[in-house]
């Protein structure tokens, strides 16, 4: 390290208490170091057919500590691979729940079934610090930059042939 590098970020552990609720699957666990998602098995196996949703329950249920949340993430290579996803990404799981954490997949391949196995790695577990938000209504919001755009209105998918999505001020200019 020269002296003119960052010193490595320490890495602040949270414990989070655990029920195993059934002996035979693994309990969440990071693949690699650094990983920001704990691998979540599937305690039963499934076939998914094409365009088919399925909940698959994990085995494990969380205690999470006041002012966290664990978020349910979609694993990229299930993604890639599969067309493997979860309808609610990210699942949230709030810190007071205390059932089975479930993940509901969705197939988006249309042609090929996806056969999952009892103890196969189906989502990911992130558990961050959250916030608590006072909403205060006012009769109009401060100007901002991006203003009340949405919905593609910062383009970026010429590349794609897109032309971007119109809004009510792309549409008003016209």
């Amino acid at each position: 390290m020269t002296d003119d590098a960052p010193a490595p970020a320490a890495t602040e552990t949270t414990t989070i208490l655990l029920r195993r609720l059934d002996e035979g699957v693994p309990v969440p666990a990071y693949a690699h170091p650094g990983d920001a998602g704990a691998d979540l098995v599937t305690r039963v196996d499934a076939t998914i057919e094409p365009g088919e949703r399925v909940t698959l329950p994990t085995g494990v249920a969380i205690a999470l500590p006041e002012g966290y949340a664990a978020f349910v993430h979609p694993r990229s290579g299930l993604a890639a691979r599969h067309g493997l996803t979860i309808v609610n990404a990210p699942g949230t799981v709030d810190a007071g729940y205390r059932g089975e954490i479930a993940v509901t997949l969705l197939n988006t391949d249309a042609r090929e079934p996806v056969v999952l196995h009892r103890g196969d790695r189906v989502a990911q577990l992130v558990i961050q610090r959250v916030e608590r938000a006072a909403f205060v209504e006012a009769a109009e919001l401060p100007d901002s930059v991006r203003g009340a755009g949405g919905f593609g209105s910062s383009g970026g998918w010429h590349a794609a042939g897109g032309t971007g999505a119109p809004t009510a001020d792309t549409q008003a200019a016209r």
